[in-house]
């Protein structure tokens, strides 16, 4: 990845916050989750170390939970302490799929951008 890609990614991070919870949202769709079991899930859509840490992981799980999108509980962990778990509520599961929604439009109009800058610029 390039310093210059870097520099944008670092300047959107609030954007990438809200990228951050339909992710999270989505990786909650089929099954319960935790805190590190989530941070690997997040490593597919492409949140690094350099990008995420558990502290701001736990703070959007809290927000998603205050805003009725996720519920958890506390588990006993195989070994261990209890850990806590996440699940995907009803209004997570809307949010999704508006989220969707959205980013299937968002995708069209970018590819839209692309296209006719490859366009102009070739």
């Amino acid at each position: 990845m390039s310093d210059k890609y870097s520099r944008l990614c670092q300047k959107n991070f609030q954007k990438m916050q809200g990228f951050m919870e339909v992710c999270l949202l989505l990786l909650l769709y089929k099954e319960s989750g935790h805190g590190y079991g989530l941070i690997e899930g997040l490593s597919y859509f492409g949140f690094t170390e350099e990008n995420l840490n558990l502290s701001t992981l736990y703070k959007t799980l809290r927000r998603m939970e205050n805003d009725g999108l996720v519920r958890s509980l506390w588990e006993m962990g195989d070994q261990g302490p209890k850990k806590r778990v996440y699940d995907i509520t009803d209004l997570g599961r809307q949010e999704l799929e508006d989220w969707v929604d959205f980013l299937r439009l968002r995708v069209e109009r970018i590819g839209k951008v692309i296209d006719r800058y490859e366009k102009i610029t070739l």
